[in-house]
Formats: structure tokens, C-alpha cells, sequence
């Protein structure tokens, strides 16, 4: 038996210490590696087992994954090619170029035409006539202006994103202004273009769709989440793998049936993202915080948080443990949820600690607009801490923040302005009065547009009705319409 073993390839040995320990290490399996198999090289044995498995898995997605398979054809074309075998390449080219305009991968279209016509120009044009080759010419023109299209509609809805997740959404008349030079010129692109191809249709759906939930146009984003969702199921063939724009989709529609609160209409969506699966890791970790998020809301929102801690411990091995695979984004979407759970438990200091990731291990955080409300809900566990110099202190470095920002927004002024206030009246009557007044200003505060960008994602006119009116936060949300 230890002959046997002895025959087995250090490389194969290093993959069953990895798959028979799942907590391991680099560190810790190199440790045991070399203890275990002295005068190996663990770095030669990495080095191999990386190319196995990478060679392995490029194999497997021959198999599963069409944009693998064409760019695997093309390869095998230019070696039919150099071996002189010219009918089994410009067979396997044309079986390239159909495959590919029937998913529609340009890219791979592109290519593959483009090597047909050096193929066919080194061997002096066979059998091809200048009507022929001029054919062929236009349907190269055709992919390229097809092509262009497509880059410059993603490059207008990546701009859209990226202010989206770097600036915010829309809070102003002004931010609102300055996505004008992003709408005019997609609705430029779009008179130009033929809607009838995929690509091109589907992000312009996205783009109108996110644009209008950045402006807080609900009921119009959801109508145009719907169409785009009824784009992509009646096209599954033409998704990519993994399907992030499928996901996108329905993340879009999920946020805009939540600000409606529908959350009724959520469960159909919810289950659609739960049947997606693919090898990524990363992708299906982004999605299972996804599905724990709007599961969680319709509860959250409506404040039972006895519910919302049951659903935070089933997520616990599936998504709590596997945070460092989120984006970060969505790893400071998630702690403020968590932390909003633990608030609603009256476990203040299990929410402090859960929201001092994100406020204090990096300042990569900072830079997104969530972080501004992450802030808030900070000085709200302050206050029940009854922490006053530090909310003091936070106080100064948020408004410093906003100055920077160049907005504040009423309902953030209403949290600082409340949390620095810490002493409220003694008497019932005094205290009904007090709650009379604010009452009124936060209705104005609701009834805006912009304001509803903070007031969405939670509802901090809630909180402060619970602490003047002496009530739990759970009863005021549960009575929230």
C-alpha cells in the first residue's frame, strides 16, 4: 500500500489535503504539505495542480457553455489551417460563424469571418468571385457596425451604473439634470438602431429602467423590468454564463416592487433567482444574499424582526460565513440589514459591532452613497447606547461630509438634529404635541421624491415616532401603510 502511494503524483496528493479540509489555508497547506511530504516542492506541485485544474475546467465549459465552444472551434481552425487541412477549416469556420450569429456572439462572428478572409487571401481566393468576396466583406461590415452599437449602448448603461453605485441615485433636481447628457445620447442610439437584435434591446431596456428608478420612478421601472424580463425568458439560448443581466433584471424588479410594497408580487421573482446555478462561486453567493435581502424586507420592513433574526440564522452557513465573496457594495447593502435586525432586537451593541466592519475597516466603503445611511443608522444605535460625545463627534464628521457632498438632504437633518437633542419632555401631552409638529414635516418629507431615495431603503421617521410617542419600533412599522 505505501508502494501504491508512493507512485501517486505530488500535485494530486496536494488536491486531496485541500478537498479533505475545508477550512484550510495557504498558509496552513503549505505547513502540512511539507511536513507530510518532505523534499517536495509545494511550489512546482501548486504550479501543476493550477494548470490541471485550469485545462480541466476549460474542458468542462467546451461541454456546457457555447461562448467557450466557439472560441475552442476557432483555435482548432487555425491548427487545421497550419496542418494544410484548408476543407476542415473553412468547414469548421462556417459552422463557427452560423453557430455564432444564432447566439448571436458577435465577437466570435467577428473573428472567425476576419480568418476566413486571411485564410482566403493567403491561398489566393479558391473558388471565391468578387461578388462572392464582396459579400462577405458586407457581412463583416455588418457585425462591425452591429458591434458598435452594442459597445455604445454598454458604455452609456455602465456610466448610468456607476453613478448609480458611486454617486447615488438621483436626489435633486440638479442630480437629476446631470444624467440628461447619458439619456440624450441613448436616445440618439436607439433612433439609430434596429431594436429587433437582442443585445441592443436588452440594454436599452436596462438602461431605461435603471434610469428610472435612479429618479425614483417606480411604477415606470417596474413596467420596464417587466419587458425586459420578457425579453430574457423568451431568449434563455442568448443569456451569458453566469447570466448577470438576468439577475440584474430581476434584482431591478424586486427593488422597484419594494418601494411600491408589493411584496406579494416579489415571491415569483424570488423563486427565479433561487433556481439559478452555475460554477462561479462568487456569483452564486451574490445571488443568495440577493434572495436572504428581499426575503427579509417584506418582514423588515413591516418590523418584525423576530422573523427577520429565524431567516438571518437559516442564511448562516449559505451566506453569513461566505461574505468576503460579495462585492463590496453589496457587503455594505447586507451589514446594514443585519445591523438593522440586531437594532430592531434592541441588540445595540451587536449592531454597532456588525456596522463597525463597514464604517472602520476600510475606507473603500466610504466612497458609496449607502454609506451615508449607514452613518445615520449608526447615530440611531448611538443614541440608544446613549453614547452623546461620540454622537458629538460623528455629528461633526458627517456635516463636514455633506459639505464636501455639497447636499444635505431633510430627513438627514432631521436624524442629526434629533440624536443631538438626547433630552425629550417629561410629560405625555408635551411629548404629543412634539410628535404633532414633526408629524407634519416628515409628511412632506414622504410626499418627496428625492427624499425617498433614504426613506426606501429605512424608515427613520419610524424610529424617531417610537422614541417620542414612548412606543416599539415594530408597532410603529407594522402600522406604516
Amino acid at each position: 500500500m505505501a508502494s501504491l502511494n508512493s507512485k501517486i503524483p505530488y500535485y494530486v496528493k496536494l488536491y486531496n489535503l485541500i478537498i479533505n479540509d475545508k477550512n484550510v489555508t495557504a498558509d496552513s497547506l503549505k505547513t502540512k504539505f511539507q511536513s507530510q511530504y518532505k523534499g517536495a516542492s509545494f511550489e512546482t506541485s501548486v504550479n501543476y495542480l493550477y494548470k490541471i485544474l485550469l485545462n480541466t475546467m476549460l474542458e468542462l465549459r467546451n461541454e456546457q457553455d457555447s461562448y467557450y465552444s466557439l472560441f475552442d472551434k476557432i483555435l482548432k481552425a487555425r491548427i487545421l489551417f497550419e496542418k494544410s487541412l484548408y476543407k476542415e477549416c473553412f468547414d469548421l469556420l462556417n459552422k463557427v460563424k452560423a453557430s455564432a450569429t444564432a447566439f448571436e456572439n458577435y465577437s466570435a462572428l467577428l473573428i472567425s469571418s476576419r480568418l476566413e478572409l486571411d485564410y482566403l487571401l493567403s491561398l489566393n481566393f479558391p473558388e471565391t468571385d468578387e461578388k462572392t468576396l464582396l459579400h462577405k466583406h458586407f457581412k463583416v461590415n455588418e457585425t462591425l457596425r452591429v458591434t458598435q452599437k452594442i459597445h455604445q449602448q454598454s458604455v452609456l448603461y455602465e456610466l448610468l451604473k456607476h453613478r448609480m453605485i458611486y454617486k447615488g441615485n438621483a436626489r435633486s433636481e440638479k442630480q437629476r439634470t446631470e444624467l440628461n447628457d447619458l439619456v440624450v445620447s441613448e436616445m440618439s442610439i436607439v433612433a439609430s438602431s434596429n431594436l429587433e437584435n437582442f443585445e441592443i434591446n436588452k440594454l436599452h431596456q436596462l438602461f431605461q429602467a435603471n434610469y428610472l428608478i435612479s429618479v425614483g420612478d417606480y411604477k415606470s421601472a417596474l413596467h420596464s423590468f417587466y419587458e425586459l424580463n420578457n425579453l430574457l425568458e423568451g431568449n434563455k439560448h442568448l443569456w451569458s454564463d453566469p447570466p448577470i443581466y438576468y439577475v440584474f433584471t430581476l434584482e431591478g424588479v424586486l427593488d422597484s416592487l419594494r418601494s411600491l410594497r408589493n411584496y406579494e408580487g416579489m415571491t415569483h421573482f424570488i423563486q427565479q433567482l433561487k433556481k439559478l446555478k452555475t460554477p462561479s462561486l462568487n456569483f452564486n453567493t451574490n445571488v443568495t444574499c440577493l434572495v436572504f435581502l428581499y426575503e427579509l424586507f417584506p418582514m423588515l420592513d413591516q418590523g418584525d424582526f423576530f422573523s427577520c433574526e429565524i431567516l438571518m440564522r437559516k442564511y448562516s452557513e449559505n451566506l453569513l460565513k461566505k461574505t468576503q465573496l460579495l462585492s463590496l457594495a453589496r457587503n455594505a447593502e447586507l451589514s446594514l440589514y443585519l445591523a438593522l435586525i440586531h437594532f430592531g432586537l434592541r441588540d445595540y451593541r451587536k449592531a454597532q459591532k456588525t456596522l463597525s466592519k463597514i464604517i472602520f475597516t476600510s475606507r473603500d466603503y466610504s466612497y458609496l452613497p449607502l454609506y451615508r445611511t449607514i452613518r445615520l443608522v449608526n447615530l440611531m444605535i448611538l443614541y440608544e447606547l446613549k453614547d452623546f460625545d461620540l454622537i458629538k463627534y460623528e455629528t461633526r464628521s458627517i456635516k463636514r461630509d455633506m459639505h464636501t457632498a455639497g447636499k444635505e438632504y431633510k430627513i438627514e437633518r432631521k436624524i442629526i438634529n434629533f440624536v443631538n437633542k438626547p433630552n425629550l419632555p417629561i410629560s405625555a401631552m408635551k411629548r404629543k404635541r412634539m410628535w404633532e409638529k414633526i408629524q407634519k414635516e416628515f409628511e412632506l418629507i414622504h410626499h418627496d421624491v428625492y427624499e425617498q431615495q433614504t426613506l426606501r431603503l429605512f424608515d427613520f421617521s419610524a424610529w424617531i415616532e417610537s422614541k417620542i410617542r414612548r412606543i416599539p419600533l415594530s408597532e410603529v412599522l407594522v402600522n406604516k401603510k
